[in-house]
């Protein structure tokens, strides 16, 4: 399973995006029809806790995620992360008050608070470093595909069936995505593996964070606020703007698509240049993008420009991350790397959707307030990245 000179991307690693790309696709069919169906609860108001609940047991989980990929392995991390996704997509249809809600999405952020840590993990060990950027992208380009397929299908699916068939479809992605990780073979050392015990989840303070990459995950924290704050708002300014029901998605499918060219195309660009000089432009980018859509106001055409601009920022953004982090990491503390960037990942979602739910209320007007909150904060990532923090060289032992 580890990669040779003439052969660095083996069938692990095509296996896990695919399995990738399932799960993504799994969750992220749900976001589009979430909303409507928390109001229909009698939550408008808590619209902000969807995607923030998600993200906080996602990365509170991280820590003990990035523990068990240190010790017990790489793949049981994954199906625990594949598992909860899959019972999880069962309990929404019978979810009938606000509060019930509310801890289902608590419970189906622990998906993505162990899948993503393992699968990270598992390429960093079968990926060598010079060919990191690359695997990173062409990941991210199996995940980007569920991110745009999901919430491009899942309001068609709902149009078509009924809501708790999409919920009985997501469940069944993600089952699938379980069952292709039982293909694969682990990948941490057998030397460095252990047998689960309930002690591995007694943490000390240095396993919940890893110093090495403190520089990347503050870079993460910062450019994903931005992320969480369109979550939460884009299907009402899809509304706002005319869009029909199943297109509430479109701007998600916009956004993806654009991801994914640049990471088809770009993927090897941190590997050739340098992660801190693509990381400038990715997130120069981000800021121009963020700019346009406090102007749209009745503008389709700018809504969409705008996602396609936000999706090409990010699509230089996220792998070149992910190949900083696994630079900086201890090949030792992978996992524990992997969680600390997760950590960030999740910590920024939620800001930015609790923020975004608390500024715009549900009052049509403040939708480019939200967006002008994300302005300051890739901002303020711009800068860091300019003058705050210097390239290091990858740590190899």
């Amino acid at each position: 399973m580890l990669p040779t000179q003439n052969k660095v991307y083996t069938a692990g690693f095509w296996l896990m995006c695919l399995s990738s790309f399932l799960f993504f696709m799994s969750f992220n069919m749900l976001l589009p029809e979430l909303p409507d169906f928390l109001t229909r609860l009698g939550g408008a108001e808590y619209k902000g806790f969807i995607i923030a609940l998600f993200t906080l047991t996602a990365g509170l989980s991280r820590p003990f995620s990035g523990k068990l990929a240190d010790t017990v392995g790489r793949i049981p991390v994954m199906v625990f992360g594949s598992l909860v996704c899959f019972i999880c997509g069962f309990f929404y249809p019978w979810v009938s008050t606000v509060a019930g809600f509310m801890g289902l999405r608590l419970l189906h952020g622990f998906s993505t608070g162990f899948k993503p840590t393992g699968t990270a993990a598992f390429i960093a060990d079968i990926i060598p470093y010079e060919r990191r950027g690359e695997a990173m992208g062409l990941l991210g380009v199996a995940g980007s595909l569920g991110m745009a397929a999901g919430p491009a299908l899942g309001p068609h699916i709902t149009a078509a069936t009924s809501l708790n068939t999409l919920f009985y479809c997501s469940s069944g992605l993600a089952l699938l995505s379980l069952v292709v990780q039982g293909t694969m073979t682990e990948t941490l050392p057998a030397e460095q593996r252990q047998r689960f015990s309930w002690r591995l989840l007694r943490l000390d303070w240095h396993e919940v964070l890893e110093p090495r990459v403190l520089a990347p995950a503050l870079v993460t924290l910062l450019c994903l606020f931005p992320f969480g704050a369109i979550l939460t708002i884009v299907p009402d300014q899809s509304r706002v703007l005319g869009l029909k029901a199943a297109d509430k998605g479109l701007f998600y499918t916009c956004f993806t698509l654009a991801s994914l060219v640049v990471r088809l195309l770009a993927g090897r660009a941190s590997d050739k240049y340098g992660r801190l000089p693509v990381l400038r432009l990715s997130t120069a980018l981000l800021v121009i993008s963020l700019v346009l859509l406090t102007l749209v106001e009745h503008s389709v055409p700018l809504f969409l420009g705008s996602a396609v601009l936000f999706g090409l920022a990010t699509g230089l953004n996220s792998p070149t991350i992910y190949a900083w982090t696994i630079d900086l990491s201890h090949p030792a503390r992978r996992g524990r790397a992997v969680a600390t960037m997760y950590i960030a990942l999740e910590v920024g979602i939620g800001l930015g959707a609790l923020l975004a739910g608390w500024i715009y209320g549900n009052i049509d007007s403040r939708l480019p307030y939200v967006h002008a909150a994300s302005v300051v904060a890739t901002v303020a990532a711009l800068a860091y990245l300019l003058w705050g923090v210097r390239e290091k060289q990858p740590a190899r032992a």
